[in-house]
């Protein structure tokens, strides 16, 4: 049996206009295809329609069933197709920060323009970082579908808030331990270590520190306009030492009030007065000066040498005692030899940093960096902060034999010795004692927003003001709460920036406080970093080595 038509006039509109009707006598017009009833809604009335497929299968095995029967002679009526609006729906993502729009064309329905983009848009209260042209290409798209077919793209995006940029203080003015890193060039180019240039002094009104304060950062919103606040940027103490003032224009400028040697304190910078000695010998005696001290020869055995800046020796230091709150700075050698009971006969100790060309057999500690250029032999080492053994150019910078201990890393060129001298070092230790503090900021931060929540419930609790406003006594109180309320939430912005740095740190603590040789690790290094330890066996060329799941492991791909 060929493909038969069926006629035209079986199918007409329903009364609302809404649905395609079919009217068939199963004896007449039957048997017949789900294709011919395709063909009927094919016709340019209803070829705008959506054909409703369940129904069209339905029709064809029920017409098909009665159609040889004595039944087949009843008309059948079957809703075969109808019209279908426009349809438009959004999908934002989870952290809001992002909505498309899908348009679906429609089925010989009403069709869609841009105010009900608009209107939809605002029932769902999609209302910000809205794309006006992406919205257009897209009902421009949406013009061209054929019906039921759909559209869609991202019509909106927030915008993250950027934090604030933490508070730093920029250094205007060079340092005596970077005297050492930069020797002055003679005039035939070779470089002269004894001749490290003038003392770098300042004179009144000379500019040391300019602070860039921390900024606040700009909020952010998502798609439905709420607002994403920017944690504004940690602050950083600046302080004015002696000898030196905030800058009446600007107290965000450190300027030196005497001629002096400037000296880096832990939050700013001070200027001492600077005594010049050539020798400290058992002739000159011991030294204890309240300023800077520059020595431009040599300080020999036994001599003990204290500052309350820096102290700066051209020549070499021999079996003596250095004491500094600034940085020591020697530009030649550090010599010192083991003592009966194993002590070292050199000791220095500064709360800046130690910077030497040359170290052996002696004893360093400091708040800040180490920084050896050449070698560091048999001494033991103690820094909170990194340990570096290297020239400027890193082809040179041994680190062998003694003890060395940094909190935040070491950095060398060769460690230990083709001797197998044993070398130990330690970084990393104090994840435990940092947790710890982490542990007490949360613990204070969380009294403080109960504190805040107590004060705001007291003051809620108040009758209105014109009821006390007259009574001194009220009034007082009231402006102490107020303070107190202020206070608690300043120190407790702080203390939560706190907690967001320390928390940084602790999460990245072994990435990046670890040991890096950059030419060779020899074996018989004993490698302590957190609670992770392991000796050297072989020679190792250059690596990163660093606490992998409480492992030491070593990395070669740098």
């Amino acid at each position: 049996m060929g493909f038969i038509m069926l006629r035209p006039e079986l199918i007409e509109f329903s009364q609302d206009n809404q649905k395609a009707e079919l009217r068939i006598v199963p004896n007449l017009n039957g048997p017949i295809t789900e294709d011919a009833l395709l063909q009927l809604l094919a016709l340019p009335d209803f070829s705008c329609l959506r054909p409703l497929n369940a129904v069209i299968t339905q029709a064809v095995i029920q017409v098909n069933q009665l159609h040889p029967k004595d039944e087949g002679k009843t008309e059948l009526f079957f809703e075969i197709g109808e019209r279908r609006d426009a349809e438009i729906s959004f999908d934002v993502s989870s952290d809001k920060m992002q909505a498309s729009m899908t348009l679906t064309a429609a089925f010989g329905g009403k069709d869609l323009g841009l105010r009900d983009v608009l209107q939809n848009l605002k029932l769902q209260r999609i209302s910000m970082g809205l794309s006006k042209a992406k919205i257009e290409a897209l009902l421009a798209e949406f013009a061209t579908l054929s019906p039921g077919a759909k559209c869609h793209c991202v019509i909106a995006n927030g915008r993250a808030a950027v934090n604030g940029a933490p508070a730093k203080l920029e250094r205007k003015v060079s340092l005596a331990r970077e005297r050492l890193l930069q020797p002055q060039a003679n005039s035939d180019g070779t470089v002269d270590m004894r001749n490290l240039g003038a003392v770098i002094m300042v004179k009144p009104g000379n500019l040391l520190i300019v602070k860039h304060p921390a900024t606040l950062g700009v909020d952010g919103y998502n798609v439905y306009g709420e607002k994403l606040i920017a944690k504004p940027g940690k602050d950083v103490k600046f302080t004015a030492g002696n000898g030196t003032e905030f800058s009446p224009h600007d107290p965000n400028q450190l300027i030196a009030t005497v001629a002096g040697q400037p000296v880096e304190t832990p939050s700013g910078m001070q200027v001492d007065d600077v005594l010049q000695i050539k020798n400290v010998d058992v002739g000159y005696g011991h030294v204890d000066f309240k300023g800077s001290v520059l020595i431009t020869g040599d300080v020999g055995e036994g001599m003990v040498v204290k500052s309350l800046g820096d102290i700066t020796v051209m020549g070499f230091v021999d079996s003596a005692t250095l004491e500094a709150k600034g940085d020591i700075t020697v530009s030649k050698g550090v010599i010192g030899r083991q003592l009966k009971d194993l002590s070292l006969s050199t000791k220095l100790t500064a709360q800046g940093q130690i910077s030497a060309q040359f170290v052996q057999y002696s004893e360093l500690k400091a708040t800040g960096n180490i920084l050896v250029t050449k070698q560091l032999l048999h001494s033991h080492t103690q820094t909170q902060q990194q340990l570096l053994v290297s020239d400027a150019s890193a082809r040179r910078g041994d680190l062998v034999g003694g003890r060395a201990e940094a909190c935040k890393g070491i950095k060398a060129v060769a460690i230990g010795a083709t001797a197998d001298t044993k070398t130990e070092l330690f970084c990393a230790m104090e994840l435990t004692e940092l947790k710890q503090q982490l542990k007490q900021l949360d613990h204070s931060i969380k009294s403080m927003v109960v504190a805040g929540l107590n004060i705001e419930a007291q003051l809620r609790k108040l009758p209105p003001k014109e009821q006390w406003q007259g009574d001194a006594m009220m009034v007082e109180q009231v402006r102490v709460m107020l303070d107190e309320k202020r206070r608690t939430s300043t120190v407790r912005t702080q203390e939560e920036l706190e907690y967001e740095a320390l928390k940084l740190e602790i999460d990245g603590y072994y990435k990046h406080y670890c040991i890096d040789a950059l030419k060779h690790v020899f074996s018989n290094v004993e490698i302590h970093i957190g609670t992770a330890f392991q000796r050297t066996q072989r020679e190792h060329g250059p690596c990163h080595i660093r606490n992998k799941n409480q492992e030491i492991s070593f990395d070669y791909s740098h």
